[in-house]
């Protein structure tokens, strides 16, 4: 059987981070996380990631999550747990070394999905 680029046979990971990387119009009052440079927000825990040794992890972009307006939108799977990312490397330390290396989830950097 053929592996992957990581040396896997087999498909899937243990976790799968989608970071939002839409785009919209500059005057819509949605915003987007394209505008808050989402894209290198996504490099850098990807490389991070990479970086740790974290081979059963995977980062990448997303279309729109539909939630821009909390910030640069990430959910982590298979928990289904949505962060509202404001692109600190120390936010991402934190998200990498709790959530994706120990699986312990960021409360500080959950997203608010109160609907008061």
């Amino acid at each position: 059987m053929a592996k992957d680029a990581k040396g896997r046979l087999h498909p899937g990971y243990e976790r799968h981070v989608f970071i939002c990387s839409h785009s919209r119009d500059v005057d819509n009052p949605r915003g987007c996380c394209a505008e808050k440079d989402s894209l290198e927000v996504m490099r850098t825990l990807k490389l991070m990631s990479k970086d740790a040794g974290l081979s059963n992890v995977r980062v990448q972009k997303s279309g729109c999550l539909d939630f821009c307006e909390n910030g640069i939108s990430c959910v982590v799977y298979p928990e289904a747990t949505w962060y509202s990312l404001d692109g600190s490397l120390e936010q991402l330390k934190l998200i990498m070394e709790q959530h994706l290396r120990d699986g312990k989830v960021v409360e500080e950097c959950l997203m608010d999905l109160s609907t008061d």
